[in-house]
């Protein structure tokens, strides 16, 4: 996955990260690299590298173990799983995986990351039976038996040894390389308040028999008979706590991801030498016809060439109601076959499908970083250093005060052991994780974090109006047919007017051997409504003017009005009023005659989706100023205008392709925040002009690529929705901060004046985690 001509990038599953500070070490790492952009995410345990095609991703992955971390390029996928799950790897990329799929990544790594998880569910389960007597038997003086304190040693080292080795492992190898993280400071505290206990029971008066300790939540001793192993092995508890429903948190919210991953279906029935045979997906080859049944997934993304069905893509898209598709309609991979049967042929496979750009853009948008999270991540770097000589300072000053080693030390430790900003390094991309994730499941795609921050900011919305604000494709609106004038006429309404089913037959009929966009809309109203049209002979176009062909023994023309005049045909004054009419409200009038008589007017236009004037109301709600751009004549960009609610004076008609980017340029030299969205490649320039592009994914690639939204499924209501996601978003992550920011300029003080006791520290700390994480995972909740 190239980005630029002599870039590539790679996604590099990292373990051992431990902590915020322990990712932003990695990152600068990396960065330090000439030409390579790093970006590593604690939260999804990450690294997504762009990196010049002079190194490889061996380079990498040794920058990332000379820091201390382990570092893995994810494996490329067989076949059928790189088309069944969105990742095809070539065999060049196999040698250095600078390609390899991002979401190939996430998927390798979910069954990994159950299994560190399981482990640390078992190193916290022991932990904690074996300290919670240690705990019991501090906050209980009448539990205090005689030399009590040797079994709660005996039962304490354990838990500080084994329990906390993950910490004092990590402090170790990060010591080894000079660098200082958040397990620096849990380990520091809880050996420090181990050595102090077996100083105290060793060398003091603690190890005497009969010894009682009053339970304290703030040290007030100054002697050697008070021992804290208590603290040393709750708070390696309370943590581990922390740290394993942070683990189960990223697995959940990685929970869209992976669903996302495992949609494709797993066989598929191809069509070949006129024989249904079913085959591994990764067999399915582009330009194959394959057979999708009622109930079954459509393989991968195609067009349909035979049968009608109806499409259920709310796995996709959100949308619950089916789409019904037929010979001409595309359709996507992964969503399935709500009724009928349909052939379809392939025509995007493996990583060219929509499912494995979905996937590919979720796992980029949780591997990037939003400004606020660089801020977070710039504090978490010289945090640590900070606290240690902030507690160093605390021990001084207590002793120089007098106030006794024992009230000292406490006051210490429970500095080092509060300060630990793991909150502060989950804020961000936990949040994002979910919210991305989210999203993708209602469609909504955030292709980067720092889209949240726009979406805050935008005033303005620019809708492109044909296939965003409309469908994008003619459509019969209505049939005004004439009176009758001879006896031949077949049919006539209670009115004495020609039937209008004897219209769309014979018009339907003839316009249904043509290819044109008119004619297409013509056939497709009248088979919706007849079903079989007759057959059609000697047929005949004339470009630019209609057709014409004999139906059931009568010659019937089918066009503008120039070509009935050339055939000495003139309309009726009734239709021809109809024909000025429609061309007042910018729609295309074509007339219909059979037997040297005009016989109808067909009105033909592109019509407003079913959710725009919703979409634009509830824009409006969220403080946005909808303005409808259009290359389209006024009166027909007015009428659109008027039936989904925008202002007349917000309305730019008869632009230009290459206009609508400096339409854009002048809002925002207005001083306007201007979101811009659009489908088409004509579109793509204005959206990446405008602060926040946003394309619908039915539109074209061009379009997607150079937007910052893409919503999946096409329906305008999904615009209000995603700026609502992204922005609900952005205010989790700076609730986020706030909190975690508040608890330890709040809590670190405190320690310090000696008002806050390790074990609550440890407690509060771990808390602060699981409340981050907790508050991300609202978004979850998101409709």
């Amino acid at each position: 996955m190239t980005t630029e001509t002599d870039n590539a990038r790679v996604q590099l599953d990292i373990a051992g990260m431990t902590c915020a500070s322990c990712a932003t070490r990695i990152e600068r790492k990396l960065n330090r690299l000439d030409g390579v952009t790093a970006t590593v995410n604690y939260a999804t345990e990450q690294a997504s590298v762009e990196y010049p095609r002079a190194l490889s991703p061996r380079d990498l992955v040794a920058v990332v173990e000379a820091a201390g971390y382990q570092a893995t390029v994810p494996a490329p996928r067989t076949a059928p799983d790189a088309a069944n799950e969105g990742s095809t790897t070539a065999p060049e990329q196999a040698t250095d995986g600078a390609d390899a799929d991002d979401s190939a990544g996430s998927a390798n790594s979910a069954d990994s990351a159950t299994e560190a998880a399981a482990a640390l569910l078992r190193r916290l389960t022991t932990s904690a039976a074996l300290a919670l007597p240690v705990l019991l038997m501090a906050m209980i003086p009448a539990l205090q038996f005689r030399n009590w304190q040797w079994l709660s040693l005996t039962l304490a080292a354990p838990v500080v040894v084994w329990g906390g080795w993950p910490f004092h492992r990590a402090a170790f190898t990060n010591l080894r390389h000079g660098a200082a993280t958040m397990d620096t400071l849990i380990s520091l505290g809880t050996l420090a308040a181990f050595a102090w206990s077996l100083y105290a029971l060793f060398f003091g008066d603690a190890g005497r028999p009969g010894m009682r300790m009053p339970f304290e939540l703030i040290a007030s001793g100054s002697g050697t008979d008070a021992i804290y192993l208590e603290v040393a092995s709750a708070v390696i508890v309370f943590i581990l706590a922390g740290r394993y429903f942070e683990a189960r948190a990223k697995r959940r919210s990685g929970a869209a991801l992976r669903a996302l991953l495992h949609l494709g279906a797993k066989d598929v029935a191809v069509l070949r030498d006129g024989r249904e045979t079913r085959v591994p997906i990764g067999q399915l080859a582009r330009g194959d016809r394959f057979v999708v049944r009622p109930g079954e997934k459509v393989a991968t993304d195609g067009v349909v060439v035979e049968g009608r069905c109806a499409i259920d893509a709310s796995l996709l898209t959100g949308e619950s109601v089916p789409v019904e598709v037929g010979p001409g309609d595309a359709v996507t991979g992964a969503t399935v076959n709500a009724g009928g049967r349909i052939v379809v042929r392939a025509t995007r496979i493996g990583a060219e499908t929509q499912l494995a750009q979905i996937a590919r853009l979720v796992v980029e948008a949780q591997t990037g970083k939003a400004a606020v999270q660089r801020l977070a991540d710039r504090v978490s770097a010289v945090f640590v250093p900070i606290v240690i000589v902030l507690s160093l300072a605390t021990l001084a000053g207590w002793l120089l005060a007098g106030e006794g080693a024992a009230r000292a030390f406490t006051s210490a430790v429970a500095v080092l052991i509060i300060a630990c900003p793991c909150a502060l390094g989950l804020a961000t991309p936990t949040a994002l994780l979910v919210g991305t994730g989210r999203g993708a499941q209602l469609g909504i795609l955030i292709k980067g974090p720092e889209v949240l921050e726009s979406t805050r900011r935008v005033d303005t919305i620019v809708l492109d109006k044909t296939g965003t604000v409309t469908t994008g494709e003619m459509t019969l609106l209505r049939t005004i047919t004439a009176s009758a004038s001879d006896d031949r006429v077949d049919r006539l309404d209670g009115l004495g007017r020609i039937d209008e089913t004897q219209v769309l037959r014979f018009a339907g009929a003839v316009e249904s051997a043509s290819e044109h966009p008119i004619a297409r809309a013509v056939a497709k109203a009248a088979t919706h409504r007849l079903g079989t049209l007759p057959r059609v002979d000697r047929f005949s176009n004339t470009d630019g003017l209609g057709v014409e062909g004999l139906v059931e023994g009568r010659e019937v023309l089918v066009g503008r009005p120039r070509l009935l005049a050339e055939r000495g045909i003139e309309l009726p004054a009734d239709l021809d009023e109809a024909r000025v009419v429609a061309e007042a409200e910018g729609a295309t009038a074509v007339a219909v005659a059979w037997d040297g008589a005009a016989r109808a007017v067909l009105v033909v236009g592109d019509v407003v989706k079913p959710g725009s004037a919703d979409a634009v109301a509830r824009l409006r709600a969220l403080g946005l100023t909808p303005i409808l751009l259009t290359g389209d004549n006024a009166r027909a960009a007015r009428r659109i205008a008027e039936q989904v609610g925008i202002d007349e004076g917000d309305v730019i008609a008869e632009v230009l392709p290459a206009e609508k980017a400096e339409h854009v340029k002048r809002l925002q030299a207005e001083g306007r925040t201007v979101a811009m969205v659009g489908d088409g490649v004509n579109d793509a320039a204005a959206l990446a002009q405008a602060d926040l592009g946003l394309a619908m994914g039915t539109g074209a690639d061009a379009a997607i690529e150079a937007a910052d939204l893409t919503l999946v499924g096409g329906d305008p209501r999904s615009l209000p929705d995603a700026i609502r996601l992204s922005r609900r978003t952005l205010a989790t992550i700076k609730g986020n901060l706030f909190w975690a920011f508040a608890y330890n300029v709040a809590a670190l003080p405190l320690a310090a004046a000696g008002l806050l006791g390790p074990l609550i520290a440890g407690a509060a700390m771990a808390g602060s985690s699981v409340f981050v994480v907790s508050n991300s995972l609202r978004l979850r909740r998101f409709s």
